[in-house]
């Protein structure tokens, strides 16, 4: 268990980053030998069966109120003495929930490493549709905006990491890149696991035909929510253009003038994380395996990434997207990523 925080100055990339790296050297990315394909891994290797010793106990359901008429809810695992204590927030991926397992994965290790953990669910999603008469995309920031300032100033929590898979991870690293030389010294690190960084040519990957299976559960999964979120908010949005949509670029063309965006050009333009990389002024890490079926490798060579020192890249060559089901250690479980996740938060808490 970690010694409760005694700083609110940040950790240094410079030091930081040098010592996290000795970690994963010690540690690398080991695949069993049946999930070196990168579809084995995606598909099977996030399907594992797995027990989380941190749902023996129910945690706070709570309730931030974000912008007019939208509440996002996020379910908070306290340590005792919780205002002494590191918080990590996990957030998922598309049309995932705060009960995804790899959000309860890196919730685990977290709370028993010492840390809070807030298990947040993005606007609609987690059976929160009726909350809000809005959509939720790739690029959306300002709940986490809401939610940590809210955590700051209110609950008077010294250290914040956020921990974001997919969508989730694109979100995070836009945010600290919205915040900038504005980051507050309580935000210490970011995590971002597979993250689809450049948008556009995630929407592209995904179209090739090895990838269908991926495209076709995330549009199935669409569909269902915006039916669902009819019968919340009938009449507000045009559920006929579902049985066109054949891509993922299809939905964005469609429906993310919702959002405010100028077709979906024009969404992957304004909500890629990619632009904000440069602004990023927290200690941030990039776990993404260099196999990604659908999450360009090219994208994490753009030097708006690798120009700036606050932000470390970790890419092994096998991993899948987000799975990361790397060989049982004896102090350790498969869940590889999610342990270096906690790992660095650790580092960067000290």
């Amino acid at each position: 268990m970690m010694t409760p925080v005694a700083t609110l100055s940040p950790s240094a990339p410079d030091t930081l980053f040098p010592a996290f790296a000795a970690r994963v050297a010690a540690r690398p990315f080991l695949p069993p030998h049946v999930l070196r394909n990168a579809h084995a891994m995606t598909i099977l290797g996030s399907k594992r069966p797995r027990r989380f010793a941190l749902l023996e106990h129910t945690p706070e359901r709570r309730e931030f109120k974000t912008e007019p008429h939208t509440t996002v809810v996020a379910y908070c695992h306290w340590q005792p003495q919780r205002h002494t204590r590191p918080t990590i927030l996990v957030i998922h991926g598309l049309e995932g929930s705060a009960d995804a397992h790899y959000v309860l994965g890196v919730a685990d290790k977290a709370f028993a490493a010492g840390f809070n953990v807030l298990r947040c669910n993005v606007r609609n999603c987690g059976g929160t549709l009726h909350l809000t008469p809005t959509l939720y995309h790739s690029g959306l920031t300002v709940d986490w905006h809401h939610v940590t300032r809210e955590l700051i100033e209110r609950d008077g929590l010294p250290q914040l990491f956020l921990v974001g898979f997919s969508m989730g991870g694109n979100q995070s690293l836009k945010f600290a890149g919205e915040l900038g030389d504005a980051a507050p010294p309580q935000l210490r690190g970011i995590v971002a696991i597979s993250p689809p960084i450049d948008l556009e040519q995630c929407s592209r990957a995904i179209m090739r035909r090895e990838n269908f299976i991926y495209e076709m559960r995330f549009l199935l999964s669409l569909r269902r929510t915006m039916r669902a979120k009819h019968q919340h908010f009938p009449g507000l949005f045009d559920l006929s253009k579902l049985k066109h949509l054949r891509h993922l670029w299809d939905w964005d063309e469609a429906y993310q003038h919702h959002n405010g965006f100028d077709g979906a050009r024009g969404y992957y333009q304004h909500a890629s994380s990619l632009p904000y990389l440069p602004h990023i002024r927290v200690p941030t890490v990039i776990i993404t395996a260099q196999d990604d079926p659908f999450i360009p490798y090219a994208s994490f060579s753009d030097t708006r990434l690798t120009n700036n020192p606050y932000i470390h890249l970790v890419a092994p060559r096998h991993g899948g997207h987000v799975a990361f089901c790397g060989r049982a250690q004896s102090d350790e479980d498969r869940g590889w990523a999610e342990a270096r996740a906690v790992e660095f938060c650790r580092l960067a808490s000290e």
